[in-house]
């Protein structure tokens, strides 16, 4: 007899809890991903800042009560088709000219 105890039996509700966790992670690294693109297609169009498209993104999402990832899906779905339902178009207009345009350096003033 070793002096080393028996690990007990996985216990399922353990197992179950532990792969919910992990799926949620995944879920949210890809929609950190989603959003971390979303808020570069704001900062290069919307000549703004990264922290300013974040706030774009946040006031997209508070104004038409859709949740943020999914904005940021649809922001991602126009750069590659060119279609963007209109209220997003609008709150995201209106957005840009709160936030930005940022001057780019070394351009002329505008």
């Amino acid at each position: 007899m070793s002096g080393v105890p028996e690990e007990p039996a996985a216990d399922p509700d353990r197992v179950f809890a532990l792969q919910e966790e992990i799926d949620q992670l995944k879920e949210a690294v890809a929609s950190h991903a989603v959003v971390d693109q979303a808020i570069g297609m704001v900062v290069a169009l919307g000549r703004v800042t990264p922290d300013e498209g974040w706030a774009v993104l946040k006031v997209v999402s508070q104004h038409t009560n859709i949740k943020l990832r999914n904005v940021a899906d649809l922001i991602l779905i126009w750069g590659r088709t060119g279609d963007i339902p209109e209220e997003i178009r609008v709150e995201l207009e209106e957005a840009l000219d709160q936030y930005g345009p940022t001057q780019i350096p070394g351009a002329p003033p505008e």
